[in-house]
C-alpha cells in the first residue's frame, strides 16, 4: 500500500500528521483483531486505535512512568473482562511493525538518522514496547489472580452460609455434595464464625444432602465435638436414610451426647422461636 506522506523533521508530528495512514496501516499488520474491534470497544469500553497512537507517542516520547501506568491499567481491563490475550499480543506486534514503517518512511524523507543514531533508536524503542508488554502481562496475571480468589472465596462462603435466626441462633443448610475439600471450609467458617457471632446453637440442616461418605461423616461429628468445646449446641435435621445407614456403622455414641437430631428444619424453627 502506497502513501504520500505529510513531511515534518521530527518524529512525532510526523506520526501525528499521518495518524490516519497509520491507523490504515496499523489495521492491515492485525489481521485478526481488526475484524474485533468494535466488539472489544463494546466490552470492556477499550479504544484500541486511540490507544495505539497514545502508546506510540508515549514510546517515542521515552515516556516509561505513563507507558508503566499505561500497562497496568490496560492489563487490568483486560483481566476484568476476559479478553483473549493472543488479541493482545497480535495488536501490540502489528503497532511494533507499523511504527518501523513509519520510522523507515520517516528517515527516507528526512534522512534525519544516521547508522549509530539508528541503531540506538531501534534498542530505545523496542525496549520500550516490550518493557510495555512485560508490565501489561504481570498486571493482567495479577488481577486475574485476585480475581480467581475473590470468586473462590464467594463460592466457598455461598457453600457454607451461615445465616443468623436471631442474635445467638443460627443456620447453616447444606445442599448438594460434602466432599473433604468442602468440610474443611465448613470446618474453617463454622469454628470461625462461632467465635466471631458467638452463637450458642447452630442447626445443621442436611435435608438437601443425599449421601456422605463414611469419612465426610467422620469428620462431621469432629467438627460438631469442636462446636461443643467452643459452648455452641449443635442440631442436626433432615438426615435422610442413605446417610444414617452409614452413620450406623460409625461409632456415634459421642455423638449423640454432643448433638441434638430433628426431623425437619420447620420443626428447630419453631422450637427455638418458641423459646
Amino acid at each position: 500500500m502506497e502513501f504520500t506522506y505529510q513531511v515534518s523533521f521530527d518524529l512525532k508530528d510526523f506520526i501525528e500528521e499521518n495518524k490516519e495512514k497509520f491507523k490504515n496501516s496499523l489495521l492491515v499488520e492485525a489481521v485478526n483483531v481488526k475484524g474485533r474491534i468494535d466488539e472489544i470497544l463494546r466490552i470492556g469500553n477499550i479504544n484500541l486505535v486511540s490507544n495505539a497512537q497514545k502508546l506510540v507517542i508515549d514510546i517515542i516520547d521515552g515516556n516509561e512512568d505513563e507507558l508503566k501506568a499505561f500497562a497496568k491499567q490496560e492489563g487490568i481491563v483486560w483481566a476484568t473482562h476476559s479478553i483473549e490475550l493472543s488479541f493482545k499480543l497480535e495488536w501490540i506486534q502489528a503497532i511494533r511493525r507499523t511504527l518501523w514503517k513509519f520510522i523507515q518512511s520517516f528517515n527516507t524523507l528526512s534522512n534525519k538518522y544516521q547508522l549509530d543514531e539508528f541503531f540506538q533508536l531501534e534498542l530505545q524503542i523496542n525496549n520500550q514496547v516490550d518493557q510495555f508488554l512485560n508490565t501489561f502481562f504481570i498486571s493482567y496475571s495479577k488481577y486475574k489472580d485476585s480475581l480467581i480468589v475473590a470468586q473462590r472465596q464467594l463460592v466457598e462462603n455461598l457453600s457454607v452460609p451461615i445465616i443468623p435466626i436471631t442474635s445467638s441462633v443460627c443456620i447453616l443448610p447444606l445442599i448438594g455434595t460434602v466432599d473433604s475439600f468442602r468440610t474443611a471450609i465448613l470446618e474453617e467458617k463454622v469454628l470461625t464464625e462461632i467465635g466471631r457471632l458467638r452463637i450458642q446453637t447452630l442447626i445443621l440442616d442436611l435435608s438437601g444432602i443425599g449421601d456422605m461418605e463414611p469419612d465426610v461423616i467422620d469428620h462431621l461429628m469432629k467438627i460438631i465435638d469442636g462446636t461443643s468445646m467452643m459452648g455452641c449446641q449443635s442440631i442436626i435435621t433432615g438426615l435422610r436414610a442413605e446417610v444414617v445407614k452409614k452413620m450406623i456403622h460409625l461409632d456415634v455414641a459421642a455423638f449423640y451426647k454432643k448433638t441434638k437430631t430433628l426431623g425437619t428444619l420447620q420443626q428447630a424453627l419453631r422450637q427455638y422461636f418458641v423459646q
